[in-house]
């Protein structure tokens, strides 16, 4: 049986601030990618996220991202790489402090926004990223994007990685995102993500906007939490690949 995860990025809310319905979401997905601070979150969050996460038996990430809290970590930023460094190393050990407070494990690393899209092009970003979460934590997995320069990263590496696919993000033809100023780029409709995730998985293939198929492992399928039909999109895609023999469970890693 053709096996695949189901996560999301949640714990993105701030003080009164609410963002997403991370408790619905959680009902559905297999992993949760819980932010750190940075790009959104702080640490009541933090705590109250990981907490429902571990109460769902939900396989828990640590999501750093650019510090941007006005930006929600979707601005570009030039930051050096050492400070960019010391920034993932701080927010992945707050995840994992966090965490153990808790009595919870924190099992997988997923970078977060611009910094994520950033690293999708740049090997040596993606590389410097993951190798500073790793010196904090050596068995975490890296979630990668999946036929991008994240993975080229990891495969040298030779650390666990799961490759990743976006249920509601449009493709360009070099398996990077669809920017998300252009028309297309977030998909909104349950249905249509439903559809098109089982289309993938079953292809074993990214199929961008032009219809190109890039061949690639799938291993996980993320939603994104700030969405606004987000919980919708979670069980359509889940029930679509349930119903087509798919089995939604949490992925174990990989190596090159």
């Amino acid at each position: 049986m053709t096996r695949v995860d189901l996560n999301a990025d949640m714990g993105e809310s701030f003080g009164p601030w609410k963002m997403g319905d991370d408790a619905a979401l959680l009902k559905t997905v297999t992993s949760a990618n819980v932010a750190c601070g940075a790009h959104a979150g702080d640490p009541d969050v933090m705590a109250a996220t990981l907490r429902l996460a571990m109460e769902n038996g939900v396989g828990i990430g640590a999501h750093p991202g650019f510090a941007d809290l006005q930006g929600f970590g979707r601005r570009r930023m030039q930051v050096p790489r050492g400070t960019l460094q010391n920034s993932i190393r701080y927010q992945v050990a707050a995840s994992l402090g966090m965490a153990k407070s808790l009595g919870a494990k924190v099992r997988h690393l997923k970078v977060h926004g611009a910094l994520a899209n950033m690293a999708s092009e740049d090997e040596s970003l993606a590389r410097d990223l993951y190798e500073a979460a790793l010196s904090v934590d050596p068995d975490l997995i890296v979630m990668v994007l999946c036929a991008t320069a994240q993975e080229d990263a990891v495969r040298k590496l030779g650390c666990a990685y799961a490759g990743e696919i976006f249920a509601d993000r449009a493709y360009n033809d070099d398996a990077t995102l669809v920017d998300r100023s252009l028309p297309g780029a977030v998909i909104h409709d349950p249905e249509i993500a439903g559809k098109r995730m089982v289309e993938m998985v079953q292809a074993g293939a990214i199929i961008t906007e032009t219809g190109k198929r890039i061949e690639t492992n799938i291993d996980t399928i993320c939603l994104h939490g700030d969405t606004p039909t987000a919980v919708q999109i979670a069980a359509s895609v889940r029930r679509a690949l349930e119903s087509a023999g798919i089995d939604v469970r949490q992925f174990d890693g990989r190596r090159s």
